[in-house]
């Protein structure tokens, strides 16, 4: 897939991130080509959430191990995983690895019957996050652009946090930003919150320390003469304001959100002291900034082999940091107003692959795979559709990707219908229109 960005990475280097953070106050546009505005028109939707934190599980997580459970299919489904537990929420049953979100469930709501039939990793992607089907003319912006574009800096967000984070690492599958640009692609922050320091790109340099910075800063000032000497110009004048908010991002206030050392220990062990836990806790302090959509990169789920082994490892960590959050984020009043979205680009094969050279694996699966949605306006404690008695099929209420999507917009207050700017001047919009023929099992009334 191509899109108008002419970049070859997902990551924004160190200049561009302070750029981002500069671009509301300072009025800047990065490039992209044209410029874009929210005013579009567009029919008014009354805003529940504010931020979405997106659990992105890179690779794909099996269904059948998590939140669909099918004890009766037998061991060639199941493996050793064949005892669901029982969660807080009578008649919902989940995987017996994830004990604490187990204690958690009426605060989320599980769609068994996610569906788009696609097995390749990045096509999958695609679709997931944008809500249209590959193989377009056009590339379209996933969700976190498409906020970071109403709900960012032209919607009146003034944050020197750039509006859309990922934690850590690029998704990597396709422009997330689509035809709208690079002005709307995500910052991924680099580094690791599970260190002894967040190292963020362009806000926290490696051996650095804030009185270095400020040490630099000085020298710098001194050296400019030039600058010195015209200070009075009203196009220096800018630059300076620039520099002030970019100083202002490394070592004030809106800096100190990355320090997790501002957090009690006990806290952070509750959400795990690894990558993923720490992400969690992360993301959970920047839309309690303010931030409107943080996508945390969640690696390891593309478990061709050795599946199990690699389960007993991931499901543990994954059940603690996402059950930190949700008590965290509604202990502070925060779930409210945030949506939790958790899914990958597909599940997993149900039939397990125990031939060589799998040794127990599966294989990517996109007939049926599972969501979870909490907070923001969503209702908790409830289950949407149903898969058949092995996972392999949809057997109740198909949901498709811009079922979804278009559920998560109507809680921010993003009409279905926003039109979308591109260079083209075409009548696109937020989620798909009945005109384009995507399929859809309808609004997610269930738990709206």
């Amino acid at each position: 897939m191509q899109s108008n960005d002419k970049t070859a990475s997902s990551r924004l280097t160190r200049r561009e991130a302070i750029g981002r953070g500069l671009c509301g106050a300072a009025g800047l546009l990065l490039a992209g080509g044209w410029e874009s505005r929210a005013s579009a028109a567009a029919q008014p939707v009354k805003a529940k959430a504010r931020s979405v934190i997106q659990i992105w599980m890179w690779g794909g997580p099996a269904h059948l191990d998590t939140f669909d459970p099918k004890p009766a299919a037998g061991y060639d489904y199941c493996g050793p995983f064949s005892k669901p537990i029982p969660t807080n929420v009578p008649g919902i049953t989940i995987g017996e690895m994830l004990p604490l979100l187990a204690k958690q469930a009426d605060k989320y709501s599980i769609i068994r019957s996610m569906t788009h039939g696609i097995n390749a990793h990045e096509t999958a992607a695609y679709i997931v996050q944008t809500g249209r089907p590959p193989g377009g003319r056009l590339v379209y912006p996933s969700v976190g652009a498409v906020v970071s574009l109403l709900k960012g800096y032209d919607a009146g967000y003034r944050g020197l946090i750039p509006p859309y984070i990922v934690l850590t690492e690029p998704q990597g599958r396709f422009s997330e930003s689509g035809f709208l640009g690079i002005r709307y692609k995500p910052f991924a922050t680099g580094g690791d919150p599970a260190q002894a320091r967040f190292v963020v790109e362009g806000v926290v340099a490696q051996g650095v320390s804030d009185g270095q910075q400020r040490n630099r800063r000085e020298l710098l000032h001194k050296l400019n003469t030039l600058g010195n000497a015209l200070k009075d110009d009203p196009a220096l004048k800018a630059l300076d304001q620039a520099e002030q908010q970019a100083y202002d991002l490394i070592l004030g206030d809106a800096g100190k959100v990355f320090d997790l050392a501002r957090e009690k220990d006990e806290l952070r062990e509750r959400y795990g002291r690894n990558t993923f836990g720490q992400s969690c806790l992360m993301a959970r302090r920047l839309v309690e900034h303010g931030v409107p959509f943080v996508t945390i990169n969640y690696k390891g789920w593309d478990t061709h082999k050795q599946h199990f082994q690699a389960m007993r490892r991931k499901l543990p960590e994954m059940d603690k940091g996402l059950a930190a959050l949700l008590t965290d984020l509604a202990d502070r009043g925060l779930l409210s107003g945030t949506v939790v979205w958790w899914s990958g680009e597909f599940g997993r094969t149900p039939r397990i692959q125990w031939e060589e050279p799998w040794n127990g694996g599966r294989g990517h699966y996109g007939p049926v795979f599972s969501a979870v949605v909490a907070g923001g306006g969503f209702q908790g404690g409830r289950v949407v559709g149903a898969s058949d008695a092995k996972g392999e099929t949809v057997q109740d209420r198909p949901v498709y990707p811009c079922d979804l999507i278009a559920a998560i917009y109507e809680l921010l207050g993003i009409g279905p219908a926003h039109k979308l700017p591109n260079p083209e001047g075409l009548p696109l919009t937020a989620a798909p229109a009945a005109a384009e023929g995507v399929p859809s099992g309808g609004r997610l009334k269930e738990i709206l």
